[in-house]
């Protein structure tokens, strides 16, 4: 009987790679069934998904005749921890954060030694994320596995292509999933004590990009139309002042508001992004209408009415022309620096 199978009660634990084969090639698969969550405050994605292990141990060998099977398979908690007798490689999530639940194993040996391990898990990664230009930002889902307590002279994790994939109709709120990708990578972990190894990883990624339409219809088209209202005062009477000031000061209470659902629905960034910008813009632009106003109205009661007539006539195009200017700048300085 091959060594790691059972002989009686006894069994033959093999507690390490083969140290002939070293380092001993793992091709490594991810495939993505489902994102449960994403969170931009926290920078995390909560996902589900399938890790495919192969390699090859020459100890692993056996006689399919001589074990009345042509492949031995350890399916489940017990069996693959219990029961299987040969050495296979730990991978960790280096991304992991708080979040790594196995839900099933599968191990399956071939006679030839050839081993595929096959785990469904669900966990969640912290994922580097750029909010600078919500609602228009492509952030990038990443999960990142590393073999434990085996550098790269050990172990060397190779992406295995043909097990990695995403299932299609991936969605979450807001984000859209594009293609899996996978690259087998190689750093120098430098420790407390000062001994370098070079560890291999592999990396899967993809981009996601928030679905801006929500946003959009709930926030952005309302407050320009809002805005766009708040200018009808220029074709009032200078007279009807304070008719002027409840319409501008509404407008004002309504970008207020607008800026509370805001920071209740987005991550609370300590940076500027185009959305808050926008709401900065359409703000001051409100604060303007206001300062006019009361220009108009000192005008009025100093009884130069042509004066306030003359400047609410510049407004009718000013406004417009400067609301506009604005807010094509801040697109065109987010575009350019991100």
């Amino acid at each position: 009987m091959s060594l790691g199978s059972a002989t009686g009660s006894a069994q033959v634990r093999l507690l390490g790679p083969p140290e002939t084969e070293r380092p001993v090639p793992v091709g490594v698969g991810f495939y993505l069934t489902d994102i449960v969550e994403v969170d931009d405050e926290r920078k995390t994605v909560q996902f589900e998904g399938v890790l495919t292990l192969r390699w090859h141990d020459e100890r692993q060998r056996f006689d399919p005749v001589e074990e009345g099977t042509s492949e031995k398979v350890y399916q489940g908690n017990y069996q693959f921890s219990e029961l299987a007798t040969g050495w296979w490689p730990q991978l960790v999530l280096r991304n992991e954060s708080g979040l790594y639940e196995r839900q099933g194993v599968v191990l399956r040996i071939l006679p030839d030694g050839n081993s595929t391990y096959v785990e469904e898990f669900q966990a969640v990664a912290e994922v580097p994320m750029d909010l600078q230009l919500i609602p228009f930002d492509r952030q990038k889902f990443e999960v990142v596995f590393e073999s434990l307590g085996f550098d790269a002279s050990d172990v060397l994790l190779v992406a295995d292509l043909d097990e990695t994939g995403a299932s299609e109709g991936i969605s979450v709120t807001q984000w859209r999933l594009e293609s899996l990708t996978a690259e087998d990578r190689i750093y120098q972990a430098k420790f407390s004590s000062g001994r370098e190894a070079a560890v291999s990883v592999v990396a899967f990624e993809s981009p996601i990009d928030r679905n801006s339409g929500f946003l959009l219809r709930v926030i952005v088209l309302p407050l320009l139309i809002l805005v766009g209202l708040s200018w009808s005062v220029f074709w009032m009477d200078a007279e009807s002042l304070g008719d002027r000031m409840a319409i501008a000061f509404v407008g004002i209470l309504t970008v207020v508001a607008f800026q509370i659902v805001v920071s209740d629905m987005l991550p609370r960034i300590p940076y500027f992004t185009i959305l808050s910008s926008f709401l900065l813009i359409s703000y001051l632009t409100l604060v303007a209408g206001v300062i006019v106003n009361l220009r108009v109205g000192a005008l009025d009661r100093r009884g130069d009415q042509a004066a306030g007539n003359r400047l609410d006539k510049i407004c009718r195009w000013l406004f417009p022309l400067g609301y506009a200017s604005a807010l094509a700048l801040m697109v065109g300085y987010y575009l350019i620096r991100y």
